[in-house]
């Protein structure tokens, strides 16, 4: 699938069980300039045949859904690496829903309320097909941060991050605290293309689809320590 690019608008896919609430978004979304609503999904299985079939560029994915969940649809849809999918960003009607810190294991790059001003879906949908995923609001770094404290079975060792150099390590970092591209070029008094250059290294080393799985490795591996000041 190729990327949107600057001419193509965004493709998106909204899955969800209540009609009426699909049918919101896909109106909200299709009436915005630089996005289209190529398809919709009342459930995970309608969800992943979507995906396939439409090649969206982002998925809007609601979590409870019957039959197959919204969690299960994010692991078959993100789960082929050998190819660029699409970024889901999951839909809950709670800001720490526990079901979001095994949709952000499953490969969703982000997550939204269902109750979110239009602004915020419209600004959700351009920042995840642009790879920058949900990390600037307060409530997002609140969730990754929650998250980081409930490790997996085997807690990924620090050694992962060694094959960075040290300035890929210092752009993780300030990732992982919730900076812009712009921020982190101004911190580390670079561009943002060399920003750009670095988290894709980065991300290409540690073998993450985006900025949330870094983030999220990040705390794992205790390069940060949530709570912690900056």
């Amino acid at each position: 699938m190729s990327e949107a690019g600057a001419g193509s608008p965004i493709r998106v896919l909204v899955a969800d069980d209540q009609e009426l609430v699909r049918a919101g978004f896909c109106v909200i979304l299709d009436a915005t300039d630089g996005i289209t609503v190529v398809g919709e999904a009342a459930n995970g299985v309608e969800a992943v045949a979507a995906a396939a079939a439409r090649k969206p560029d982002v998925v809007l994915m609601d979590i409870r859904m019957p039959g197959m969940d919204g969690l299960e649809a994010t692991r078959l849809i993100t789960g082929n690496r050998q190819e660029a999918g699409p970024k889901v960003v999951m839909l809950t009607t709670f800001d720490l829903d526990d079901y979001v810190y095994e949709a952000l294991r499953a490969g969703a790059s982000g997550f939204l309320l269902k109750d979110a001003p239009r602004r915020d879906l419209i600004a959700a949908v351009r920042a995840a097909a642009a790879g920058d995923a949900l990390l600037a609001p307060s409530v997002t770094r609140l969730l990754i941060e929650a998250f980081a404290r409930r490790p997996p079975a085997t807690t990924p060792s620090p050694s992962r991050l060694a094959s960075l150099t040290a300035r890929e390590r210092d752009t993780l970092l300030l990732l992982a605290r919730g900076r812009s591209n712009a921020e982190i070029a101004g911190d580390l008094f670079v561009s943002e293309a060399t920003v750009k250059t670095h988290i894709g290294h980065l991300l290409a080393k540690l073998g993450l689809r985006d900025r949330v799985q870094a983030v999220i490795l990040a705390y794992e591996t205790g390069m940060v320590v949530p709570g912690t000041p900056e």
